[in-house]
């Protein structure tokens, strides 16, 4: 079954954003869920209708699936990319109240987005949710101990969703992103001393585009994928496969990667 109608949450920015114009730029049908109605306003289009609200909410879950009903008939596969990040010592003021935050948009709001979704999915005979994880959640990273188990969290609950629905053709399948340049990694990134030494863990030697994380997105959402489900796939050039001891051997110069000229 092809995706005709998908929605997007955390779409204004970084991923979800590449995530909305690659399936309208394919003749996709999109509603885009954000906080951020700026970044919204700048994507809609005839083709793309938005909600403003807050994912970790029922009511803004199921306004995007209402709204795919209502303004285009069906919905075919949902990207629950919307996620959050934090930082700090677990005994620095606040950090709890961090977490809990931290917690309710990246697991409360993709269990709220399953939820309100699956009506609309078993109408259209089945389709596909892909949530977007991290790298975060395969291992450990120095001060993020509440994203680390938030998108942790994230990859045992497509496991036991993919279980729970497959039988009735839904799939439930997650990216790990890794070494991505914008988002909640674009100040890691543009960092002086910890960009490049991210970059040099990066087997690729490089950055990903937000729109390398889009199209493995569209894979797993597409019919390419129909016999895949409860996975999380890495998209990180290789970062999850390295362990840490040494750093990857250095592209050779005849070899280094230009903006348009994949390796």
């Amino acid at each position: 079954m092809s995706v005709e109608v998908v929605a997007v949450t955390g779409a204004a920015g970084g991923i979800g954003r590449a995530v909305v114009e690659l399936f309208a730029g394919r003749g996709v049908k999109v509603v885009a869920v954000d906080v951020d109605k700026r970044g919204l306003d700048e994507i809609a289009t005839d083709h793309v209708a938005t909600v403003t609200g807050d994912v970790s909410t029922e009511e803004t879950n199921e306004a995007f699936a209402e709204l795919a009903l209502n303004r285009f008939g069906r919905l075919d596969a949902v990207v629950l990319n919307a996620g959050i990040g934090g930082a700090g010592s677990l005994e620095s003021p606040g950090a709890i109240e961090r977490f809990d935050r931290i917690w309710a948009v990246n697991v409360r709001g993709v269990a709220l987005g399953v939820k309100a979704a699956l009506p609309a999915l078993r109408a259209s005979g089945g389709g596909s949710v892909v949530v977007t994880s991290s790298i975060s959640g395969l291992g450990g990273d120095p001060g993020t101990w509440a994203y680390n188990a938030t998108k942790a969290a994230v990859v045992n609950l497509v496991r036991g969703l993919a279980l729970d629905y497959a039988a009735e053709g839904v799939r439930v399948n997650a990216i790990a992103p890794g070494g991505v340049s914008v988002g909640l990694n674009a100040g890691a990134a543009a960092h002086p001393v910890l960009g490049p030494a991210i970059l040099e863990r990066i087997p690729q030697h490089r950055w990903s585009e937000a729109r390398e994380q889009a199209e493995a997105i569209w894979f797993l959402a597409s019919p390419a994928a129909s016999y895949i489900t409860g996975v999380t796939l890495p998209v990180d050039g290789g970062l999850s496969a390295n362990n840490g001891i040494l750093s990857p051997p250095a592209i050779p110069e005849n070899r280094a990667r230009h903006s348009d000229i994949p390796l």
